[in-house]
């Protein structure tokens, strides 16, 4: 048999151009080869999507592409804005197929079997990896849908030992219109399931850096469909929480939610629950599930890229070298930075550690909506390199 050249496992690329046919050009002339299996994008909602979408599918014709509109971008060279930023997966080294849902109010655990088994079959056929031990999932989400607790606790009973994780599309922090792409076209109140079969190690994991105060707060008036907490304390939500982290209430914005967000207490672990927005009516509508009688503990930052660096070098020592990290960071996260003035720094941590991915309007990890933390998978390098035929 005939040696080959090899072509990396994976490719990466980014474009700032903004006409749609430019970016997707731009593209496909860095991540296309004749083993391109899949692409993976995430891109500005400032985009024309209606042309980006049939853009991305003539260029990468054949190649089944999937993405979400963002906060924000991480592409090779860290945080980015306005952009597209995407990952070419080559089919000799990930077996991998995506799924849309649509119904989101309805998807019951027979639709979620059927959809994963669907996957798991495509990955089967490729012969590459069992799928035990060698499969992970990534879930993207409508950030507005208010639909993540649903879709991910079904499909989490679904996948059973794999490893799941994901990010809620944004829309560069306009809070209107949030897209997922599946097969040329953008949707909103939808999801979607890509399954991800590889040989390669990788390490799945999430983290926030965020520690418990002393404040509490209970929620004794609140609308779970729409995500609104009308009463804290028996107090208006809004007054309630404007005193429990120090700050007068007319002043509360999206600066004061990144840097003092509410916790809730699961199983001895603190999970965020950040805030959205404050109501005319002085009720406060949260990125993620909260409900009348639970127990809210106000929250504070401690090392914002710590807990990232010691997450990431830990699958590393696991793996390897890595061949890519996909990151799904809170877009709450990259305001804290900037405001604090670490942007620099964490961007530079990002480019160094091969991250590509998206800020989020809230984060997956196995069937959990949580907010305010990195959450990705590392996958390691080829231990070498391999002649194909």
């Amino acid at each position: 048999m005939r040696p080959v050249t090899t072509l990396p496992a994976i490719r990466v690329a980014s474009s700032g151009a903004r006409e749609a046919d430019l970016a997707a050009t731009h593209l496909a002339n860095e991540l296309s080869h004749e083993h391109l299996g899949c692409v993976l994008f995430f891109c500005s909602a400032e985009f024309d999507l209606q042309r980006l979408g049939p853009a991305l599918q003539q260029a990468f014709d054949g190649v089944r592409v999937c993405g979400c509109t963002s906060a924000g971008e991480i592409t090779p060279e860290g945080y980015g804005r306005g952009c597209i930023t995407a990952i070419g997966f080559d089919r000799r080294y990930f077996a991998i197929d995506c799924a849309l849902i649509q119904a989101l109010d309805s998807f019951t655990l027979q639709d979620a079997q059927a959809v994963i088994d669907g996957l798991l079959n495509t990955c089967r056929d490729a012969g590459l990896a069992p799928v035990k031990g060698n499969t992970f999932a990534i879930t993207l989400l409508d950030g507005l849908s208010s639909r993540e607790e649903l879709v991910l606790a079904t499909l989490n009973s679904a996948l059973g030992t794999i490893p799941q994780f994901g990010g809620s599309a944004g829309d560069d922090e306009r809070l209107a219109n949030t897209h997922v792409f599946f097969d040329g076209e953008f949707h909103t109140g939808a999801a979607t399931v890509m399954l991800v079969n590889t040989p390669l190690d990788f390490r799945v994991f999430s983290t926030h850096h965020m520690v418990e105060r002393q404040e509490k707060l209970v929620v004794t008036d609140a609308c779970p469909s729409s995500r609104t907490v009308y009463e804290l304390n028996a107090e208006p939500a809004a007054e309630a929480y404007a005193r429990a982290v120090g700050v007068p209430v007319d002043t509360l914005d999206r600066k004061t939610f990144a840097l003092r967000p509410l916790g809730v207490k699961i199983g001895g672990h603190y999970f965020v629950r950040s805030i959205q927005r404050v109501n005319p009516d002085g009720s406060l509508t949260f990125y993620c599930a909260i409900e009348t009688g639970i127990v809210m503990t106000s929250m504070e930052p401690e090392g914002l890229l710590d807990s990232v660096r010691e997450q990431i070098e830990r699958a590393e020592q696991s793996v390897g070298p890595p061949l890519i990290t996909i990151g799904c960071d809170c877009f709450l996260r990259r305001l804290e930075a900037e405001l604090t003035g670490e942007v620099e720094g964490v961007s530079e941590f990002l480019r160094h550690h091969r991250v590509i991915g998206f800020n989020t309007y809230g984060e997956q990890f196995d069937g959990m909506h949580i907010n305010q933390t990195f959450t990705g998978v590392v996958i390691g390098q080829p231990d070498a390199c391999t002649d194909f035929v």
